[in-house]
C-alpha cells in the first residue's frame, strides 16, 4: 500500500480538531448519564420488591 502525504491547511484542521474535542466533551458527558443511570437502575433491580 503506497502512502501519501496531503497538505491540509491549518485553520482546516484547526476548526477539526475543535469539532473532535466538542464532541469528544458530548460523548463524556453522555457517557455519565449513562454510568449514572446504570448505577441507579441496578440499585432499584436489588431492591426487594412488594408483591401485590
Amino acid at each position: 500500500m503506497d502512502s501519501e502525504i496531503v497538505m491540509v491547511p491549518s485553520g482546516i484542521l484547526d476548526e477539526e480538531i475543535k469539532r473532535l474535542k466538542a464532541e469528544n466533551a458530548e460523548l463524556r458527558r453522555a457517557n455519565e448519564i449513562l454510568k449514572a443511570a446504570s448505577v441507579f437502575f441496578a440499585a432499584e433491580l436489588d431492591r426487594p420488591h412488594k408483591r401485590s
